[in-house]
């Protein structure tokens, strides 16, 4: 009877679970987490696997060596299904697997960390109503000495902040909404912030842009010329959700974060992720003065784009509303660096395809035709041409960005 009494009170005492996959309600908001976070752009399964968005295995470049995504389907024996959700809120917060390992942050845990303990709960919900898919991934494919976990120790010391995001009382509900949005589970600094030769963000620079994986993550703070602040909020709510606006359209992996995330947030999470975007400090170079129209690398520029250009997009740089991204007040025409503009060049590019933009419009390749130096020449053009003012680009750039493309990852 003691006994009895004893078990009958422990289990009145015990706290329920946090994350619970029969509470619909909760599995409804960790699934659109999961959408805000953008987690099917990192761990959705290479080819070959069974169709599954969480399946992991898809390689995810970083400075030091390609990562593997892991599989985070509830798989017991090579997923997460024996976690629990103190081991998931342990890895979202702290960067640590139920064994203690440590965890890189190609998994933006310096991000999740801000998020709530009822959202981290919601998501692992979530994930637990997905169906479990067999993929062993291989997880340590770094080079040495960065395959050493135990380096993220001091790593963390350097650059790791936990701890939940707090609201700012000075700002509006809809202000700490976005904050909440894009310092937390959206982890837009990931991208859009530049780090340092450690791999850390430079906070003291964010959202100024960088270059990423063969690309340019642009600046998206409050500088007019190179960032959001001459945006409308509307013209940053359309662009999150259809990929494109009457100027410009995503591509690369920036379509990737419109098809697989921000296409599927509510109007009032894009509003609020607008309204705190725009009031970011104006960090970024001041713009240079243009080169002279007299040039001679303008003058070569300008052939060359009215010879493979201007039929789309115009002679005056204006593109065509809504299809052809504009090339003059177009900010990616002007970030510092060109790795975007020369790999569309040479490589062509499709935009993002949404249920409102599902037409997705296409660049053709023009490095068969264009040889480093036209390309360095016509991109020299681009960018001063039209009102435009920034640096003029340097061939060996379009040399290296070739030579990427060619080898790949």
């Amino acid at each position: 009877m003691r006994a009895l009494l004893l078990l009958a009170a422990l289990l009145l005492s015990a706290p329920a679970a946090r994350a619970d996959n029969q509470d619909w309600t909760q599995v409804a908001r960790g699934r659109y987490l999961a959408v805000v976070g953008d987690c099917v752009a990192c761990h959705k399964a290479t080819e070959g696997v069974a169709a599954s968005d969480y399946a992991g295995g898809r390689p995810i470049e970083t400075p030091f060596g390609m990562i593997n995504a892991a599989n985070i389907t509830p798989d017991v024996e090579t997923g997460i299904g024996r976690w629990t959700p103190d081991d998931f809120a342990q890895a979202m917060r702290e960067g640590r697997r139920p064994d203690g390992a440590h965890l890189y942050p190609a998994f933006p845990y310096p991000w999740y960390t801000r998020m709530s303990r009822q959202d981290m709960d919601a998501i692992f919900a979530f994930l637990r109503t997905i169906p479990p898919v067999r993929h062993a991934v291989n997880r340590n494919t770094l080079p040495f000495p960065f395959r050493i976990r135990a380096a993220m120790i001091g790593w963390n010391m350097l650059f790791f902040t936990p701890g939940e995001l707090r609201p700012d009382p000075a700002k509006s509900e809809e202000w700490n909404r976005g904050a909440y949005l894009v310092e937390g589970p959206g982890h837009c600094g990931v991208c859009h912030t530049p780090m340092n030769a450690l791999g850390g963000s430079r906070s003291s620079e964010a959202f100024a842009g960088q270059s990423l994986q063969g690309w340019i993550a642009p600046n998206i703070g409050g500088n007019e010329a190179l960032g959001v602040g001459a945006w409308g909020v509307d013209d940053v709510v359309q662009y999150l959700r259809t990929g494109a606006t009457a100027w410009t359209r995503a591509s690369g992996p920036m379509a990737e974060v419109v098809e697989y995330s921000t296409s599927g947030m509510t109007e009032a999470d894009l509003r609020a992720i607008a309204v705190y975007l725009k009031d970011r400090p104006p960090r970024g170079p001041a713009p240079p003065a243009p080169l002279a129209a007299d040039a001679p690398r303008m003058r070569a520029g300008e052939a060359l784009y009215i010879d493979n250009c201007a039929a789309c997009h115009r002679r005056d740089g204006a593109g065509v509303a809504g299809m052809i991204p504009s090339l003059k007040d177009n900010q990616i025409t002007v970030q510092p660096g060109v790795e975007t503009l020369a790999r569309v060049v040479l490589t062509g590019v499709r935009s993002a395809a949404t249920d409102l933009e599902p037409t997705a419009p296409g660049m053709p390749s023009f490095g068969w035709r264009l040889d480093d130096q036209q390309v360095a020449d016509l991109l020299s053009y681009v960018r001063n041409a039209w009102g435009n003012a920034a640096p003029e680009v340097d061939v060996s750039l379009v040399r290296q960005q070739r030579e990427r493309l060619t080898r790949g990852p």
